[in-house]
């Protein structure tokens, strides 16, 4: 395997992209702003105070979760992919997704059997946080439960799949005997949005994303290790059942974390990997972490930079961005090798 070194040349051009499309994501939105004037009103020296408000307290918050939505949900479908050494996992594969999904489907959609005035609190943008944060948190228990059970982690890929169903299942009866509105509520937020965080929830967004990554950087020799085979692994003296356990934990945190702040954005953790992997060109997960990072924040960036519709005062939906400006470039670069890189 090649060292990090050797890739420095790229690490850098990434790290310069990212920085750009940075700029270029605070750059758009409805009020068009001079890029001079952006500039001033990062560093809080502008004379016009509306744009330091705008830039400082909207813009910047989001473009910041862009990188962290994008590269903590790449990290999590690659430590997904080599776990169960399938090209389809995702990050949502262990069912957090839709656990967060039913948690805000029990805020949303079953708020109206506590009355209207109680549902007034109920459903706020705090208590959706935490409904999607416990749900993730309950299947993440179920799923340790079970990986701590269970010796073949094909199995545990079967489980999450099926806690996914029954989630799926409650959410669809929850839906039957919501009203109009409620649905509409429930339906935008699995849009996905990368807006609307103060500075607070960034913060707390940030402490348990950083987390999540520490251990996922922690379980680089294991994941290496993983690429040979179970049996080789264990043959290099790697505890398996204790490895699978943070490999999963970390998953758990980052994904559940970016779908309790952001919602259930999909795309970025199934493609970057593959898409990290036809670049670089290697396995060594000592390389692919930080790249997928990069990419991962590069992609984000520029999809919500594509959604915000510049000079415009309507914002699409992140979910169906990323789908439909990334997944043709996954295609073409697979045509192109004519193999996956796994």
């Amino acid at each position: 395997m090649k060292n990090v070194t050797t890739y420095s040349k790229q690490f850098i051009i990434l790290a310069f992209i990212v920085l750009l499309c940075f700029l270029l994501n605070i750059s758009f939105g409805s009020i068009n702003i001079p890029f001079s004037e952006i500039l001033t009103s990062l560093f809080g020296v502008s004379d016009n105070s509306t744009s330091i408000v705008i830039v400082r307290d909207f813009r910047l918050p989001k473009a910041i979760t862009a990188i962290l939505v994008g590269s903590g949900l790449g990290v999590s479908g690659l430590l997904m992919q080599t776990l169960f050494r399938n090209p389809l996992a995702g990050p949502f594969v262990l069912g957090l997704s839709s656990g967060a999904s039913l948690g805000v489907a029990l805020v949303i959609l079953g708020s109206g059997l506590f009355g209207g005035v109680l549902a007034t609190y109920l459903v706020s943008k705090w208590s959706i946080v935490i409904a999607a944060s416990i749900g993730s948190f309950l299947v993440l228990l179920a799923v340790l439960a079970v990986s701590s059970k269970v010796r073949d982690t094909m199995a545990i890929l079967i489980i999450g799949l099926m806690f996914g169903s029954i989630t799926a299942a409650v959410v669809s009866v929850l839906s039957y005997f919501s009203t109009a509105e409620q649905l509409q509520q429930y339906i935008f937020w699995g849009f996905g949005s990368l807006s609307n965080l103060s500075w607070n929830e960034i913060t707390l967004f940030f402490g348990l994303y950083l987390l999540g990554m520490l251990l996922a950087i922690f379980s680089i020799k294991n994941l290496n290790s993983l690429l040979l085979g179970d049996n080789y692994a264990k043959s290099l003296g790697l505890n398996l059942k204790r490895s699978r356990l943070i490999i999963i934990l970390a998953t758990s945190v980052v994904a559940g974390t970016i779908t309790a702040f952001a919602g259930p954005i999909a795309f970025i953790g199934l493609a970057i990997p593959h898409l990290t992997r036809q670049i670089f060109k290697t396995s060594n997960h000592k390389i692919l972490l930080p790249a997928v990072c990069l990419y991962g924040s590069i992609v984000m960036l520029i999809c919500d930079s594509i959604a915000q519709l510049p000079s415009s005062d309507y914002v699409l939906p992140i979910n169906a961005i990323t789908a439909l400006v990334g997944a043709p470039v996954v295609i073409w670069l697979l045509v192109r090798q004519r193999k996956m890189m796994f």
